[in-house]
């Protein structure tokens, strides 16, 4: 996985939605790489056009240390609640089956087309070997869809 590969995902997230960094590490093709996310974003420029705000912590928490009120305040300013906590429902907020959809349709996996053999990772989150709905991003190149 490349910081290219985090920001492609990251981008994908929509206005007035949240992303874990395990999330988007499960949407890169790399389930385990939940800190690399925090590096690339952690290394973007001042004046990115990447919407890091939109990646919170698994427990659906701001965990940045480096600027948590104007990930709030950004976040907030998209419609999403964010308690004094600094957390957010993820019940309500979390954008990853909406970004595994698009990812899906950016490999050309929609409707009438034939399904492959995708593979399906475990979900870190639940941690208990429950299979995950999403298929990483990284089945791109051979453009398998389930």
């Amino acid at each position: 996985m490349k910081f290219q590969d985090v920001y492609r995902v990251v981008r994908l997230i929509p206005q007035g939605m949240v992303m874990s960094y395990s999330g988007v590490a499960r949407q890169c093709g790399s389930p385990r790489s939940a800190r690399y996310v925090g590096f690339a974003l952690h290394a973007l420029p001042a004046d990115t056009r990447v919407p890091w705000w939109r990646v919170i912590n698994a427990q659906g928490r701001i965990s940045n240390q480096y600027a948590p009120v104007e990930q709030k305040r950004r976040l907030e300013a998209e419609g999403v609640i964010v308690g004094d906590d600094l957390r957010v429902d993820m019940r309500l907020f979390d954008a990853e089956q909406v970004v595994y959809r698009k990812l899906k349709r950016l490999r050309g996996c929609g409707p009438g087309r034939p399904a492959g053999a995708g593979s399906v990772h475990q979900s870190e989150s639940a941690g208990r070997g429950e299979a995950s709905a999403f298929t990483h991003p990284a089945e791109a190149s051979g453009a398998r869809c389930r």
